[in-house]
């Protein structure tokens, strides 16, 4: 008798495939462009995936461990304890079994990632909408206009890979799949914290929902409160380790965040950064289009509310948008902090679909160039941190 799992699987990915073909296609497109961009600029464009920037810092981590700090002549101290330690942990392991160095397997574990994330994301939306909108939503998220993020040994893609999944598992009600890659998504970046709430809303819900509707299971209720369990251990984990070795008690991350003048004020630093922009007409017109992209998230999560997307996709990517758009810092950054907010693509997905094969080609087919380009002008300009 043939295993389940031997014939889920390839029926599974037979049906990403057109997803994941195509998600390939545009990064590598993406790739392309920023290795001729930067060919034609006199740059390294592998430098610039793989040695600047935040990657900088997980490298280092992965060779020298924590404790490595830069001091600004401003006071400011930049401990490389604000990055949390998945990634590196990844990259020292890949390092210690091929003959890549710390960039080079930073750089693979991304790659692998994004595909991993690629099909996460259409696994959820598949399971939600159907396989149209699916594939719809995984190339709307390849070609957004920081998606060479992807691409980078950054922790983005991994921590959507783990977020989708976790996600996925939610939806399909295997509650210790979903905590046990919450977890793993809490050492990945602060933001786990997001899959965490929507682990625990999803989970809360279904104990009130069953309470009513169902008849008691012992193991189903033994595995969704494990799940739950599981879930947070992950980023409380290190933010408590982060804490014992700073001296500074459970809040002590916090106090490293600071180190790096990031915070969550609730938007209050974001806001004055923008009214800034609006003492000259030309910044007024950097300005106005920082207005027209933070209305584009809200009314775009505000649509995902009225579709009645499931509770998880909402908490989730309402405390990624709440974090992102509200940090106190780093402004640059935020539509790359918008990325893993992939339930956010849903609706445009959704329309893409319902548009004729040859029509939503072309328009995707349209925006991943201008993606390219931009992707390859940001990266050989400011581009992250």
């Amino acid at each position: 008798m043939t295993d389940l799992s031997t014939r889920v699987a390839p029926s599974a990915l037979t049906r990403a495939a057109p997803a994941l073909l195509g998600y390939a296609a545009v990064r590598g497109l993406g790739l392309l462009t920023l290795a001729l961009w930067s060919a034609g600029s006199g740059k390294s464009a592998y430098t610039l995936l793989t040695a600047r920037w935040d990657a900088l810092w997980y490298t280092r981590v992965a060779e020298l461990g924590y404790g490595y700090e830069v001091r600004l002549p401003n006071g400011d101290v930049h401990s490389n304890l604000a990055f949390f330690p998945l990634l590196p942990w990844l990259e020292r392991l890949v390092a210690a079994v091929t003959p890549l160095s710390y960039a080079d397997a930073g750089f693979l574990v991304s790659l692998l990632a994004s595909l991993a994330a690629a099909w996460g994301i259409f696994a959820v939306a598949d399971h939600v909408y159907g396989r149209r909108a699916g594939v719809c939503a995984v190339l709307l998220w390849a070609v957004l206009p920081v998606g060479i993020v992807q691409s980078m040994a950054y922790s983005e893609s991994l921590f959507t890979a783990l977020a989708a999944w976790s996600l996925y598992a939610v939806l399909t009600g295997r509650w210790l799949t979903a905590g046990t890659l919450a977890l793993l998504a809490g050492l990945t970046r602060p933001v786990g914290l997001a899959v965490v709430a929507a682990v625990w809303a999803a989970g809360i819900t279904s104990i009130v929902r069953d309470r009513r509707a169902a008849p008691a299971d012992r193991a189903r209720d033994s595995r969704r409160a494990l799940g739950m369990l599981l879930a947070p251990l992950g980023a409380a984990g290190y933010v408590l380790w982060v804490g014992h070795r700073t001296g500074g008690g459970p809040l002590g991350y916090l106090d490293v965040q600071a180190g790096w003048r990031n915070g969550f004020d609730g938007g209050y630093a974001f806001a004055r950064f923008v009214a800034d922009k609006f003492t000259s007409i030309p910044s007024a017109l950097a300005g106005l289009a920082l207005l027209a992209g933070v209305g584009l998230v809200v009314w775009l999560y505000l649509v995902c509310v009225r579709q009645r997307q499931p509770l998880a996709l909402l908490v989730y990517a309402g405390v990624v948008t709440a974090l992102a758009l509200c940090a106190s810092s780093y402004f640059g950054s935020k539509p790359r902090l918008l990325l893993p907010a992939f339930p956010l693509l849903f609706p445009p997905a959704l329309g893409l679909a319902r548009l004729r094969t040859r029509r939503s080609a072309a328009v995707l087919a349209l925006i991943a160039g201008a993606s390219a380009l931009y992707g390859a002008f940001w990266l050989n300009g400011s581009g992250p941190p």
